[in-house]
C-alpha cells in the first residue's frame, strides 16, 4: 500500500503558503514541499494531495490519504466534489485545483483518511514543518491561478 501523508499552511489566509507531503511505499518514503508566495490554506491541503498522487509512478497499488483537511477529505468522502463537478464548480473555491485532483482521483481511486491536526501524529508534525517552511522560503513560487482569480 501507498500512503500519502499531507498538510498545508498559508501565513495570513491569503498570504504566503506552502505544502508538505510524504510518500511511503513499504521502506520507501519520498518528502515534497513548495511554497507560494500568495495562496490560501485550502488550496495548499488540496495541492498538497495533488502532487503526492501526482508523483505515484505505478498504478493498480492501493492508495491511502492521511490528511487533516476536513476540507479536503469530506468533499471526496461525502462526494460534495461530484455535485461540484456535475455545476461546473460554480461558485465552489479551487476549480482548477479540483479539475486537477479528478483524473487522479479516477486513476488511482485512493481511500481518505482524516486525523486531527496538530495532535502528536509523526507524519501529520512533518508534513506541517516541511509546509511551513515551503511558505517561509525564499523564491515562492507564483500560485497563477489564485491570483489571477483575485485580481
Amino acid at each position: 500500500m501507498i500512503q500519502i501523508f499531507t498538510d498545508g499552511a498559508a501565513q495570513g489566509n491569503p498570504g504566503p503558503g506552502g505544502y508538505g507531503t510524504i510518500l511511503r511505499y513499504g521502506k520507501h518514503e519520498k518528502e515534497l514541499s513548495e511554497g507560494f508566495r500568495l495562496t490560501t490554506n485550502n488550496r495548499m491541503e488540496l495541492l498538497a494531495v495533488i502532487v503526492g498522487l501526482e508523483s505515484i509512478k505505478k498504478s493498480g497499488i492501493p492508495v491511502t490519504v492521511i490528511s487533516d483537511s476536513k476540507y479536503v477529505v469530506e468533499a471526496v468522502e461525502k462526494g460534495w466534489i461530484w455535485t461540484w463537478e456535475k455545476n461546473n464548480f460554480k461558485k465552489k473555491a479551487n476549480p482548477d485545483l479540483w479539475k486537477r485532483f479528478i483524473p487522479l482521483y479516477h486513476k488511482f481511486k485512493p481511500k481518505f483518511k482524516w486525523i486531527k491536526g496538530h495532535a502528536g501524529h509523526a507524519e501529520n508534525e512533518r508534513c506541517d514543518q516541511l509546509a511551513v517552511d515551503a511558505a517561509q522560503g525564499y523564491n515562492l513560487k507564483i500560485d497563477e491561478e489564485y491570483e489571477k482569480s483575485k485580481a
